[in-house]
């Protein structure tokens, strides 16, 4: 087996530079899907519905891309068409999503939605689809290409261009919004704000995936084959596989770190779906559920503080990532991370000041920093020597998927439950960290193939 070289940083860097701006993509959907549901006219109770598909969809379309992916290779590479066609679709969706109010569509209601909000939910559909279709292969290249030792340093740099991206992509509305965009519009429109955001996002997603797609080079399959130790013998012998019988033999790991993972999504799809309407009632004094309040200045103000707010999270997110690896025990600083971040979430329950909740979104960021880094660290250890890395990194995100299917489909029952109150939604969010800290406990970091 040849030697496991290092890679210089530059190397590493390229790999994930792509990265930074697939998560603008992400940080713009995250941060404005909500406002902007909100906006074409969805009640709170059920705008946690409109959240189902995207990750129903990923689940579906992650294992596939990483089983068809391990087996792929062309001139392109084997990551790299995937990446390339994930971020041209998402592109072209990020043009069209902020339109679904302005493109006069009749005002007919199909299935108590109106044809607006229709369209905006399977925009979101595919751009979440596609998004996740770009992002993955980021992760599969670092596993493909990056050995043990330096793993947790190529994740850290992929963590750091992630919330750069993320920085970036909330903060853009209320850029525009300083420079004289208008920030306010017609009752069932998306202000231009959004729409300028979602169009320079699109810009530098592109730009950034073609600069990664042309500056690495994806390791051949006898190469690669060395390089991780697999038997290509044995591996044809087994090509018959399915994605069924790989989660039977999938690592302890993939479980415990994956119940972790079931916690801290789920409070995180709570973070994106009811910010927005927490602080707009905290700090302005809009509900959301009143008619026509999602058109007041005032609410469309505090969907910019989301964006501010999340930028935020990202500086803390940024700032954490670099203490994470001084933590003699991984699992210790896990649930560290989880813990702050829960105490985070629960205090937005209580702030009725604007610029208080900078310490609230800072102390969040150290939960989404370990969620970023750790869980790929831990798993592509595990799975060191396996062929069919793509095919459980791709399993692995259902781990991200199914608990905000499950958030999503029981958020309205929650929000009954807490008395109808969005910044109740925070402190339940805090709950479900200080959960997944407690299933740290099961994880086990031994090899298993």
């Amino acid at each position: 087996m040849s030697a496991k070289r290092n890679l210089g940083f530059w190397e590493m860097f390229n790999l994930s530079f792509g990265f930074f701006g697939v998560q603008i993509a992400y940080a713009l959907q995250s941060a404005n899907i909500s406002r902007i549901f909100a906006t074409l006219g969805a009640d709170p109770h059920t705008l946690s519905f409109f959240w189902i598909l995207p990750p129903l969809m990923g689940m579906i379309v992650q294992p596939l891309i990483g089983k068809y992916s391990d087996r792929t290779w062309c001139r392109m590479g084997r990551r790299k068409p995937y990446l390339l066609v994930g971020a041209i679709i998402a592109v072209l969706v990020m043009v069209f999503l902020p339109n679904a109010g302005s493109l006069h569509f009749s005002t007919r209601v199909f299935l108590g939605l109106n044809m607006a909000m229709w369209f905006g939910l399977f925009s979101l559909i595919f751009l979440d689809t596609s998004i996740n279709v770009a992002m993955q292969p980021f992760k599969m290249m670092v596993g493909d290409m990056v050995n043990e030792e330096q793993k947790t340093t190529a994740y850290s740099i992929q963590s750091f261009l992630c919330n750069a991206g993320s920085l970036m992509g909330y903060i853009f509305p209320i850029f525009f919004t300083w420079i004289g965009i208008a920030n306010e519009a017609d009752l069932g429109e998306i202000p231009d704000t959004v729409k300028f955001s979602f169009y320079t996002g699109a810009a530098i997603l592109i730009l950034c995936v073609l600069y990664t797609f042309f500056k690495v080079k994806e390791m051949p399959p006898k190469e690669y084959a060395e390089f991780h130790g697999i038997d290509l013998q044995a591996r044809e012998e087994k090509k018959g596989e399915g994605l069924f019988q790989l989660l039977k033999k999938a690592p302890e790991a993939f479980w415990t770190v994956g119940l972790v993972q079931f916690f801290c999504w789920a409070a995180f799809l709570y973070m994106w779906n009811y910010t927005n309407g927490a602080i707009a009632l905290n700090c302005w004094g809009v509900d959301a559920a009143v008619e026509g309040a999602t058109a007041s200045a005032e609410y469309q103000a505090a969907g910019n503080w989301v964006g501010v707010l999340f930028a935020v999270q990202a500086v803390g997110s940024i700032l954490w990532a670099t203490i994470i690896p001084r933590f003699k025990n991984i699992r210790t600083a896990y649930v560290v991370s989880l813990l702050i971040g829960a105490l985070g979430f629960a205090s937005v329950m209580f702030i009725h000041n604007q610029w208080v909740l900078f310490v609230s979104y800072f102390l969040i960021g150290f939960a989404w920093a370990a969620m970023l880094a750790l869980p790929f660290s831990l798993l592509t250890n595990a799975l060191e020597g396996s062929p069919y890395m793509g095919s459980y990194l791709g399993l692995f995100n259902c781990t991200i998927c199914l608990p905000q299917i499950v958030a999503a489909a029981t958020g309205g029952a929650v929000l009954h439950l807490v008395g109808d109150s969005q910044p109740a939604m925070l402190l339940m969010a805090g709950v479900y960290l200080v959960m997944g800290a407690c299933c740290v406990y099961f994880i086990n970091t031994r090899k298993t193939h």
